[in-house]
């Protein structure tokens, strides 16, 4: 995407058509009076707008470019956790900014599927990565590929951006919350007519013996030349024979055919704490994962075991991607944000929202941004609304008070005040003795569903039907900062 300096949030629009009306700035428009002038919000919009017309647009190619991507983090979504990190810092939500809202260029994008009209991540990351729109279901293929048909997959192959940047000669890695498997990171590197053959466990027997070949192994067999310097998740389980407590029934390790098979220095850590220790000027092959399944929402585990934060595996990863002579192509994905949203989980949806944040700000300090580029965006949207009219001072994760001012579930508990007391007893609430009434959109840990009084509104609602179906079919918000993409990418 080239940037387009005439692109502006709407108020920072609005501004300059002030501007324009009769003043060299739009604080001197005339008409203005000086109360609006003075007008904090005014002010601020007004400075960015200057900021942005100072900027000068980027004249050289990006070396190095770090794609971003919030799994199910629609714009209602990231409007949330923007007030959810706010509040949970004791700040104003609503004008609180993520480290992301600090791009200075933000568009939309369109990742629809060919056969639906709410896309998936496979079909989601797949038109991300290789700017081709598929099925539902499909990893890296084109819309000629039948999902679960085998023989469809061979024609129907779509290079993507980690391969075209390896063939280009640059370094790319991969690093997500979920499996290493699942849909979003697998359309990094694999090809697939079915997002679900993560291991040859998952694979029914006519495909494994017409040629098709699992997602985990694409992976591995890539070869040096071909697959990621980097990657870091989750997922052991797809990657280690069921005789060692993992999934795969060929009896293969492919962790360990992936030492076998790398040049250089190998690292393969297991948990954070091997992760911190991580020596990146002797490391040149990387290959950690974290747990045999998604890694547990940002801040649930603690101690020497605890699998690596978000943040944690973007920093590492690009401190052993810098050392590459010729730069490097990096996918980081949110991806419990999704897994959140499927479960009507707002409290952890938003929680991963903001340690992609914050994995963001930490990669924005790490890199030089005169020769990097960073993009922020998500595959598809979730369910999630904004009700109501509360009060600014309303607890997102709340409920919108009734006429006598509380918000009460079935049982006389104010939800306001148990999510209040819960936040401030830990980072996640789910685990103090409030859990039962600390969300009204989680499920009940005791009582299964929290009864709601038939006027009592949660503020932030996930919609869609009990069968975990919440995609939502909207543009997404695409936000970055840096230098033109290169002529390769």
């Amino acid at each position: 995407m080239r940037p387009n300096s005439s692109r502006r949030p709407l108020g920072l629009a609005l501004v300059a058509v002030l501007s324009a009306l009769g003043a060299p700035g739009a604080t001197s428009a005339a008409g203005l009076s000086a109360r609006q002038v003075a007008d904090p919000d005014y002010r601020a919009s007004d400075a960015a707008l200057q900021q942005a017309i100072r900027a000068p647009a980027p004249g050289t190619r990006a070396r190095n470019v770090i794609l971003f991507i919030g799994d199910g983090m629609g714009v209602s979504t990231v409007t949330a956790a923007r007030i959810f990190e706010g509040q949970a810092r004791g700040v104003d939500g609503a004008s609180n900014r993520l480290a992301f809202d600090q791009l200075p260029y933000a568009a939309f994008s369109k990742t629809y599927s060919q056969d639906a009209l709410v896309t998936d991540s496979a079909n989601g990351a797949t038109a991300l990565l290789t700017g081709v729109k598929t099925l539902n279901g499909v990893v890296s293929l084109d819309g000629s590929a039948k999902r679960g048909d085998c023989a469809s997959a061979a024609s129907a192959r779509v290079a993507t951006l980690a391969e075209l940047a390896k063939a280009s000669g640059l370094a790319t890695g991969v690093v997500t919350t979920t499996r290493l498997t699942d849909a979003t990171p697998a359309a990094v590197y694999a090809h697939a007519p079915q997002r679900n053959w993560e291991s040859d466990a998952d694979m029914p027997t006519a495909a494994r013996q017409a040629g098709c070949v699992d997602i985990a192994r694409q992976l591995i067999e890539a070869g040096p030349g071909a697959r990621p310097d980097v990657v870091l998740g989750g997922g052991r389980g797809k990657f280690t024979p069921v005789e060692a407590g993992g999934e795969r029934k060929d009896g293969r390790d492919l962790i360990d055919a992936w030492r076998r098979g790398s040049t250089g220095r190998v690292a393969t850590p297991r948990t954070g704490a091997e992760l911190s220790t991580l020596d990146p000027s002797a490391t040149d092959s990387l290959l950690g994962i974290f747990g045999s399944d998604n890694l547990p929402y940002a801040g649930a585990i603690s101690g020497p075991e605890a699998p690596p934060s978000l943040t944690q595996m973007t920093s590492a990863a690009i401190a052993v991607l810098a050392r590459k002579p010729r730069g490097y192509f990096l996918v980081v994905e949110g991806g419990n944000i999704d897994k959140a949203h499927h479960r009507n989980d707002a409290f952890h949806a938003l929680g991963e929202t903001a340690e992609l944040s914050r994995a963001v700000a930490a990669a924005m300090a790490s890199v030089d941004m005169t020769d990097t580029l960073i993009v922020v965006t998500a595959d598809h949207s979730h369910g999630l609304v904004i009700s109501g009219y509360p009060p600014r001072s309303a607890s997102i994760l709340g409920a919108v008070p009734r006429d006598d001012g509380e918000a009460r579930a079935g049982d006389g508990i104010v939800l306001a005040r148990a999510l209040e007391a819960a936040t401030h007893q830990g980072d996640n609430p789910l685990t103090t003795a409030h859990a039962r009434r600390s969300d009204v959109l989680v499920e009940d840990r005791v009582f299964r569903r929290i009864e709601l009084d038939e006027d009592a509104l949660p503020v932030a609602l996930g919609s869609g039907h009990l069968d975990g179906r919440r995609r939502q079919g909207h543009a997404i918000l695409l936000q970055r900062r840096g230098h033109q993409v290169p002529d390769h990418l």
